[in-house]
């Protein structure tokens, strides 16, 4: 890892060799994801099931509220990997870790081109430094690989461009850029990054050659980086109180963002995939010391580049340029529950990475100077493997959302988040439905206005006749935190549809719920069947059923319902009798649905036979319906079954 350029410039065997053991490295130390799963938001950025087609592709590009974030060519990536691979995860995970090792490996080349010592000692670092983990276990964070891969190649190619000064170059690189802006938009830093490396090269930046070739490239990053920015806060909700924070505190914030990453690329322990949200005062003396030890630090490594060496500065400029989306000055979504994460840095750690590996590969040359040329390499052979372990251990975290879940509380107890959601995952259990309440009663405790926490305790304590009051306090609590929850607001007229006396309060959530989602089925489907059973009101009821079944028609019970009230209303038994078999098509265990249709057809002298099929089948799925034994003797009795 100490080979100088010339060396493996001269050796293409060798370097191929380095290839594959960095790959293999790599897939050592991420192995324990192979075995992983889906974890928190994974299956909803890999493809879910409405933008699986042709035209899903086509909204990927032209709808904003078709993903959770408007980055095309990432979700492109993952609906041409759902072709691919369904839903195996290893697919997934393999490319993530393809695109990894392929930075690291682009890391190398730009170190090459720059003449920069420590070319394979950076990329094994970057290949396997535990902060990076979190980007490529998590398969959400393929926009963090996938970028990063679309970013360096730019990179590359436009330092070409920088001494060949053809168009092609500088057309190819501009073309990677915006497909780099296009998966994430954290790489609209690379212009500036640019301009950085040539004041460290050259001392100077020169406008023509230099500033006005990027002058486009600034503009579409800055108008990129506004426009996610207000995607963030229309379709993602990062505004409200959590958001509201004065310049002075965004400040402080950004001083300690930035030593906080320093040192996990130091001391990379106790990581956590959700750290703990600090809160930025103004009045506490102590929180200064960051803004101002950062200050002091770019002010003597500008004395040390105006007396011996730019490399530091610059590397200080690059890494804070490139962590300037994460810094606290624009709202991201994440900020709500921590204003850190390991994989904000993915992508600037490079900055600090690059120099750092040529400081190391310098000195172990100077201290094996006089020693075989592989001493160099076993030299650094520690670094590296230290890290690889820290990373495969780190890497086992991210096994499924249990796990993940239960590792962060055990380093952050505290995280509401993680109290929530681990709290869905055991409700789905019936054994485990007592510890999923505390959980969530823990996290309100924490987080008094957390409205999904409120939400899904409220779910629970609903099937339990005995805290049907509870439930309803936790809905309305929700809703006072988040007016606009329209899952709240169909869930809570579930509820109260149950009491009569409430269902005209039960109807009036249902339509809000509607006005908020006017594609929410489940919505649609409960307010017809709560107008069902007001009089006069069943042609407002059958229009609901009809609207929800156009949305999706996949849904049995709306089908059974629809059913019903077209059977109270003047309309024909051929309908009636189409939408119960509709339903049974979709659920053939549909024992109502059968019963129904029995008696239905049981009026129809020519359609008896059915009729007996179908009170058998009930009787089979539900043999303690007496009612329906007794049907079916009286119907054998008028109409023998035919064979």
């Amino acid at each position: 890892m100490a080979i100088s350029e010339a060396n493996n410039a001269r050796y293409p065997r060798r370097d191929f060799i380095a290839w594959i053991l960095i790959f293999a490295c790599a897939t050592l130390a991420y192995f324990p994801a192979f075995n992983g799963g889906f974890v928190w938001d994974d299956d909803g950025h890999v493809c879910p099931q409405t933008l699986r087609s042709l035209h899903g592709l086509l909204r990927i590009w032209t709808d904003l509220g078709a993903t959770q974030q408007y980055y095309p060519i990432l979700h492109s990536a993952f609906w041409l990997e759902y072709r691919l691979w369904g839903e195996a995860v290893l697919g997934y995970h393999l490319t993530n870790l393809v695109l990894h090792v392929t930075a690291a490996c682009l890391v190398i080349a730009i170190m090459r081109r720059l003449t920069l010592p420590g070319a394979w000692l950076a990329g094994f670092i970057f290949a396997l430094h535990p902060v990076c983990v979190e980007s490529v276990a998590w398969i959400s964070e393929q926009k963090n690989t996938l970028s990063t891969v679309l970013c360096l190649s730019a990179a590359l190619v436009y330092l070409r461009f920088d001494q060949s000064r053809q168009a092609k170059h500088y057309a190819l690189a501009l073309l990677l850029f915006l497909l780099a802006l296009l998966t994430k938009t954290v790489t609209a830093t690379l212009p500036v990054v640019l301009l950085i490396v040539f004041w460290w090269q050259r001392g100077r930046l020169r406008w023509r050659e230099d500033i006005m070739p990027l002058i486009p490239w600034l503009a579409i990053g800055a108008a990129s980086g506004l426009f996610t920015a207000w995607v963030e806060r229309t379709y993602i909700g990062a505004q409200g109180a959590d958001f509201t924070l004065s310049f002075g505190q965004r400040g402080l914030l950004a001083g300690r963002v930035v030593w906080f990453y320093l040192w996990k690329l130091v001391w990379p322990t106790n990581l956590i995939f959700i750290y703990p949200r600090w809160t930025p005062d103004t009045s506490v003396i102590w929180q200064y010391f960051f803004p101002i030890a950062l200050v002091a630090l770019a002010a003597g490594l500008l004395w040390f580049a105006r007396k011996k060496s730019r490399g530091p500065f610059a590397a200080l400029l690059a890494y804070g340029a490139m962590l300037f989306p994460a810094l606290g000055f624009v709202n991201v979504y994440p900020f709500i529950f921590s204003f850190v994460a390991d994989h904000f840095q993915y992508l600037a750690s490079i900055a600090i990475i690059v120099p750092a590996s040529g400081g190391l590969a310098l000195a172990t040359q100077q201290l094996t100077k006089n020693r075989p040329r592989w001493s160099g390499t076993l030299a650094a052979v520690p670094v590296v493997a230290i890290l690889g372990i820290l990373t495969f251990r780190q890497t086992q975290l991210y096994g499924d959302n249990e796990i993940l879940y239960r590792g962060t509380l055990a380093r952050n107890p505290d995280c509401w988040l993680a109290l929530n959601n681990l709290g869905n995952i055991l409700a789905a259990t019936p054994e485990h439905k007592t510890e999923a309440i505390e959980l969530y009663e823990k996290a309100l405790k924490i987080k008094p206005d957390y409205p999904e926490a409120h939400f899904n305790l409220a779910n629970l304590l609903a099937k339990n006749p005995a805290t049907r009051f509870s439930a309803i306090t936790h809905f309305e609590a929700a809703l006072i935190s988040r007016p606009d929850y329209a899952e709240a607001h169909n869930n809570l007229g579930s509820l109260l549809a149950r009491d009569q006396n409430q269902l005209s309060e039960a109807i009036a959530h249902f339509r809000e719920a509607i006005r908020l989602k006017p594609n929410f089925v489940a919505a649609h489907s409960n307010l017809g069947t709560a107008l069902a059973r007001i009089p006069g009101c069943l042609p407002d009821a059958i229009s609901h059923y009809q609207i929800a079944l156009k949305i999706d028609p996949s849904s049995a019970e709306t089908h059974f319902d629809l059913a019903n009230a077209l059977a109270k209303s003047t309309n024909t038994q051929t309908e009636v009798i189409a939408q119960y078999e509709a339903a049974l098509h979709l659920n053939p265990n549909y024992a109502e649905a059968h019963c129904n249709l029995a008696v239905l057809l049981s009026k129809i002298p020519d359609r008896r036979s059915e009729a007996i099929v179908h009170y058998e089948t009930v009787l089979r799925l539900h043999p303690e319906w007496d009612f329906a034994q007794r049907a079916l003797e009286r119907l054998q009795q008028i109409q023998p079954k035919i064979p």
